[in-house]
């Protein structure tokens, strides 16, 4: 690279909430229109899934214009495994992995990351590519857009001072209870809202749980189908839901929190 090679930037661009729903909300409603530009002008990026990255272009091409043609398009999918175990720890993203996905910007290209829903590097992967990025003097521009964490939690009543995102829980029945009890009482003792998320066809069994395991009196807010029309936060007691003894779609992603 020539010395005198200006260095482009990894711009982290949201994308809508509607991914694995049964509708799409317009772009124009949920992303502001100076990220839909600054999207539509970037010819590089890194993903989770180079599919729905696809789709995501073909979205921003109807309101702003790509730059380039969506098949001329350079797009870097994630390792595999940091898509499960995350990719802050060594094992998951080595450095040298994360440095390759950002050599364009090395050579004067800007960079969008992006993940399949939302925030990227916010409940998804993609902070080793931020902190490869800035070991490697790469400016970070975090683009405004929708984050359903935060969505659900303003909308919940809980806590807002003092949260905690702690990811899935256990599937495993047992270690899932232990979970829940662990997570309650951080919620009672601290007064810390917890906030966590379930592959959807799970929502059913978790909710289950949720009711069996935890005390009448502790707060839970579930969100679902945030920025759609269909979006709908409920907020209640425990002992409140069972009285109305509910049933979760297992299709729709969904956002829970539980506090006092």
């Amino acid at each position: 690279m020539s010395e005198n090679t200006r260095k482009g930037r990894l711009f982290l661009v949201p994308t809508p909430l509607d991914f694995g729903c049964t509708t799409d909300a317009p772009l124009t409603d949920v992303l502001p229109a100076h990220t839909v530009q600054a999207a539509a002008r970037i010819t590089h990026w890194v993903c989770e899934n180079a599919k729905s990255c696809r789709a995501f272009l073909k979205r921003v091409d109807a309101v702003a214009p790509l730059a380039v043609p969506l098949q001329q398009q350079a797009i870097q999918e994630l390792p595999r495994e940091a898509h499960k175990k995350g990719d802050h720890l060594p094992q998951t993203t080595s450095g040298a992995d994360a440095s390759m996905l950002i050599a364009a910007a090395l050579q004067g290209h800007d960079i969008g990351l992006v993940s399949e829903a939302g925030m990227p590097a916010i409940a998804d992967p993609g902070s080793s590519v931020v902190r490869a990025a800035h070991d490697a003097g790469v400016e970070v521009v975090p683009l405004v857009g929708p984050t359903s964490l935060l969505l659900a939690l303003a909308a919940s009543g809980l806590n807002g001072q003092n949260f905690a995102f702690v990811g899935y829980v256990p599937s495993d029945g047992a270690q899932r209870v232990a979970r829940l009890r662990e997570l309650e009482q951080l919620a009672l003792r601290q007064g810390q809202t917890q906030i966590f998320i379930e592959t959807p066809y799970r929502n059913p069994a978790l909710m289950s749980a949720l009711l069996q395991t935890l005390q009448a009196n502790t707060r839970l807010s579930i969100s679902g189908g945030l920025t759609l029309e269909s979006a709908r936060t409920q907020s209640r007691l425990v002992k409140q839901w069972k009285a109305l003894n509910p049933e979760l779609d297992n299709r729709t992603p969904m956002v829970f929190a539980i506090g006092r």
